[in-house]
């Protein structure tokens, strides 16, 4: 098999194109999670602790020439709210998803005997009536 071949064997798999997929869906879903938590919830949250954004929160700790460094604390401090926001929002989606796969997964029903198991079981049952 050529490595052409090979590659796209690979590249066609279900697993492959299923991750694909949630790697897209995924950034997406961070897209919309980190524009709630920046444009609707902070605002009141910074309004809460003093009006002020958290991405604002700062240590200075040099000023040279042309440029003042700094240790940036609140965008650290946002980058951890968001996070936490979109990790509890796919655990709660997949904890949906788990609950609606059980209610819809329905038990098999057992298989039906064959033909030789139900001779067979007629069998067994006449010799145990015979030998009681």
């Amino acid at each position: 098999m050529s490595l052409v071949q090979e590659f796209k064997q690979f590249a066609m798999r279900g697993n492959v194109v299923d991750l694909a997929v949630a790697v897209i869906i995924g950034a997406e879903f961070g897209k919309i999670v980190n524009s709630f938590v920046n444009d609707i919830l902070m605002p009141p949250i910074g309004t809460l602790i003093g009006g002020l954004d958290f991405k604002e929160y700062k240590i200075i700790l040099a000023h040279t020439a042309n440029k003042t460094v700094t240790l940036n604390y609140g965008s650290f401090l946002q980058s951890v709210i968001n996070f936490l926001i979109i990790a509890a929002s796919i655990f709660l989606m997949i904890k949906l998803m788990n609950a609606a796969t059980r209610k819809s997964i329905t038990p098999p029903a057992p298989p039906t005997p064959s033909k030789e198991e139900l001779l067979l079981t007629e069998i067994r049952d006449l010799l145990k009536e015979k030998n009681s």
